[in-house]
């Protein structure tokens, strides 16, 4: 059944109280979090609020429309497994067929499918850092990673979230389409969809943009923040747009607007069943995150750029989309607190994480203490000063884990003591033993016990 809009309806050109109410807690809650500047589409089918409020860029001042254009981070990914799954449509490749019949950069892993890329489902490790990323091509890089050595996991068996596998479906596009991907995407989807095109790295963007910021926590100051994405990573997350933007992309993933056929929609938010996404999602699909809510299942994606942060969900049952963007890292928690708001003043429940699950008390670590890797990341689990297991990501602080009977863990945060979301551990099922550890949704092999 449709959403009930608690709100009563305003005279023509009048906004409505639900408007108004809603522009208060924006305003409000920006303040609250240290956001510069952040906007919110609310779209139900019958009714479309766009708000907005703050500054785009602290250094110059510009304000925050309707229509600036916001660094996605990775959102991106979204339209880059919608062009993937149109040309399957149109029949120019197979979902379910080795992505190296077109790409012979991937030969290193036949098995590997398109469908597993899309789903994070391939293995692939998360994705090189900057300074490789900076020296070197998408080629080169998915003939160095796309391996059996390399391969976290056989594909198709678990989930690591993997901007190596936008890497590669970003490279499916160009090799199908014959196009560079900024131009495929605009000319296949952007264009359709009503979005000017802006990208990282634009020198002379055809509209206004929003600068990430990064805010001094004790005075408050907001300072731009620079985008460093390389080249070889657009298309796992190098677009900009504004919420309104990403409410058109919603309407799409909801069957209100033919920009994607009906099969494309359902096929993307089908979940895979191996896609077991722990802390980002309760499921994922072809390009798509999935959250449960109250009986329904809402999709979309979640990304954050260098100091900012953006949401999209879109509710294909009750046809409701809701998309926000900021631009400071407190824009995740403004992000939270407003979907908060949707459920008391509009009776909408967002759907702004994962559901918390009543796992039991903490029980006894599992025997987890070793060396995990993800391509050139490494995890490190070793006793911390009270004994209890404590992981740490490449050398940086320890974080003290807590650990539960069904093998998930949370991660305490040393200052505050707060509990956060952490992963789980898997057992080889042959031996029993702990080989693998999942951290935010990226998985890591175990490579040592020492």
């Amino acid at each position: 059944m449709p959403y009930i809009i608690h709100a009563a309806p305003a005279a023509a050109g009048t906004p409505s109280l639900l408007h108004r109410e809603l522009q208060d807690r924006l305003d409000t809650l920006a303040r609250i979090h240290r956001v510069p500047g952040a906007q919110l589409a609310l779209d139900t089918g019958g009714d479309r609020i766009d708000l907005h409020t703050g500054t785009a860029d602290a250094a110059t001042g510009s304000p925050f429309t309707v229509g600036t254009a916001v660094p996605l981070g990775s959102i991106t990914k979204p339209y880059t497994a919608a062009l993937v799954m149109l040309l399957a449509d149109d029949g120019d490749l197979d979902l379910d067929r080795p992505a190296a019949e077109h790409l012979p950069e991937l030969c290193g892993t036949p098995e590997l499918t398109v469908r597993q890329l899309l789903s994070h489902t391939s293995g692939l490790p998360t994705g090189p850092d900057s300074d490789t990323a900076a020296a070197t091509t998408a080629a080169r890089y998915l003939t160095t990673v796309c391996t059996d050595r390399d391969l976290l996991f056989a594909p198709g068996t678990d989930f690591s979230y993997s901007n190596a596998g936008y890497v590669a479906a970003g490279r499916l596009v160009e090799a199908v389409t014959g196009m560079p991907w900024p131009e495929a995407v605009r000319a296949l989807l952007l264009d359709p969809l009503g979005t000017v095109p802006a990208f990282v790295g634009d020198t002379a963007p055809a509209r206004p943009v929003a600068a990430g910021h990064a805010v001094n926590t004790a005075t408050g100051q907001a300072v731009p923040a620079r985008q460093n994405l390389a080249p070889l990573e657009a298309p796992a997350g190098a677009l900009l747009a504004s919420a309104r933007d990403l409410a058109a992309l919603g309407n799409a993933l909801t069957g209100r607007s033919d920009v994607l056929p009906p099969a494309v929609v359902k096929e993307m938010r089908r979940p895979e069943t191996a896609a077991r996404p722990g802390t980002l999602a309760d499921g994922w699909g072809a390009g798509l995150a999935l959250y449960r809510a109250d009986g329904r299942v809402w999709c979309g994606h979640d990304g954050n750029a260098q100091g900012t942060s953006c949401h999209l969900r879109a509710d294909p049952e009750g046809g409701v989309v809701v998309a926000f963007a900021g631009n400071a890292g407190g824009a995740t928690a403004l992000w939270r607190d407003l979907t908060e708001e949707l459920g008391r003043v509009a009776g909408i429940r967002v759907p702004a994480g994962t559901r918390v699950v009543d796992r039991g008390g903490a029980v006894d670590p599992p025997d987890c203490a070793g060396t995990y890797r993800n391509g050139d990341t490494t995890y490190r689990i070793e006793p911390g000063p009270d004994g209890s297991p404590a992981l740490s990501v490449d050398g940086d602080l320890h974080l003290p884990l807590v650990c539960y009977a069904d093998l998930s863990c949370d991660l305490r945060d040393p200052a505050t003591g707060r509990l956060e979301p952490g992963g789980r551990f898997h057992r080889d099922p042959a031996t029993g033993r702990v080989d693998r550890v999942q951290i935010s949704g990226r998985t890591a092999r175990r490579t040592d016990d020492g």
